[in-house]
């Protein structure tokens, strides 16, 4: 079987100015705990990928990631905030 990813489209929702801020707070977040869970597995901290040693160049504190790998955590962060909002719920602080 092929599997057909189908997100819910989040294209008709605009996030305030303190939900773009948010987004960063999530996106360092979403890092630290896709880095423990590796940390949790065994992988340690590697220039390369290498996943016969468990080694990956990005278990890095997330300041010191590149700015495309900070995209990808940025991305999952904005998409999760404008599916909550697109399901009806609000954010307030």
């Amino acid at each position: 079987m092929t599997y057909i990813p189908s997100p819910i489209s989040t294209e008709d929702i605009e996030l305030s100015p303190a939900l773009l801020d948010l987004t960063e707070q999530i996106a360092a977040n979403v890092h630290d705990v896709w880095a423990a869970n590796r940390i949790d597995d065994g992988w340690k901290y590697g220039k390369e990928r290498n996943d016969a040693l468990k080694h990956h160049p990005c278990l890095v504190p997330y300041d010191k990631l590149s700015e495309t790998e900070k995209e990808y955590d940025r991305n999952t962060a904005m998409q999760t905030l404008k599916l909550i909002q697109k399901l009806g719920f609000k954010i307030s602080n």
